[in-house]
């Protein structure tokens, strides 16, 4: 019996190599000139200059720390809120879906300039003078929260998405009625059997939270908070081979939580029967 030779996909390959250098030539011709700040030679005295720069480490700990946070109020607001309109409200899941995307449609500059209307102005009881809320944007913790807020926003279309995603690849009503019929409350059965099951899906919406948060530069600009994206644009106005040797950073460090997230959750299928 004679085997058939297995054709090669020669139209895949040549689209997957394609896709490969427009991708793989911008990094190295980022990479090729960050270390170029010497004439003449190849050194490392951007990414030196960069390091010893203290305002490097402080805005770069500022939006990690601001990171962390949003991506935990994305996870408090969206897990309760899609497994919600999962089991109780399928009907709502067109509107939640539209909600979502709208900071795909409204631009961050309408948005910030929305919360800094809002938000600077102190919140009464009408028709008296008693102040309930001074204005957030008067401290730097209110204004910490108003990024924060807007961060949590930008993100429903991606941390929304990995959770549905999530939610689809499990029954999860056969989940919680296995969890009620052991006696378990809502919020333990959210809490204890639902979201393990979406770690694969947490991690992914987190990951593209991280990136969301460390370059975005309109929010915490018009904001004025010590971000890393506006230290990152402010420095490329008067230098030229930091912001290169930066985004080649921010690059790897972006590679190395996906591989982070893959090492974590690399051959476990989430799981579909009870805990």
């Amino acid at each position: 019996m004679k085997t058939k030779l297995r054709k090669l996909p020669v139209w895949s390959w040549f689209w997957f190599i394609l896709g490969a250098l427009y991708f793989v030539l911008p990094l190295y011709a980022t990479l090729d000139f960050s270390l170029r700040m010497q004439r003449d030679t190849l050194s490392l005295l951007a990414y030196q200059k960069s390091f010893a720069d203290p305002d490097f480490l402080s805005s770069f700990l500022f939006s990690t720390v601001v990171a962390v946070v949003t991506i935990f109020g994305s996870i408090l607001l969206i897990v309760p809120t899609a497994y919600w309109v999962r089991m109780r409200l399928p009907q709502a899941r067109r509107i939640v879906d539209f909600i979502t995307l709208l900071p795909f449609v409204v631009p961050a500059i309408i948005l910030v300039f929305g919360m800094i209307r809002i938000y600077s102005i102190p919140l009464k009881i009408p028709f008296t003078e008693i102040t309930l809320i001074s204005p957030l944007t008067n401290s730097a913790l209110g204004t910490d929260i108003l990024l924060v807020a807007g961060y949590i926003v930008l993100s429903l279309p991606y941390m929304y998405r990995s959770v549905d995603t999530g939610l689809r690849a499990m029954d999860v009503r056969t989940l919680t009625e296995a969890g009620q019929s052991l006696g378990a409350s809502s919020l333990r059965i959210l809490l204890h059997v639902i979201l393990p099951n979406l770690r694969s899906a947490l991690l992914s919406g987190a990951l593209l939270t991280f990136a969301i948060v460390v370059g975005e530069v309109t929010l915490a600009s018009f904001l004025n908070r010590p971000a890393f994206g506006p230290y990152l644009w402010l420095l490329g106005q008067h230098r030229a081979y930091e912001p290169a040797a930066l985004s080649f950073i921010s690059f790897l460090m972006t590679w190395a939580a996906m591989g982070i997230i893959q090492f974590l959750t690399g051959g476990q299928e989430q799981a579909a029967g009870a805990h």
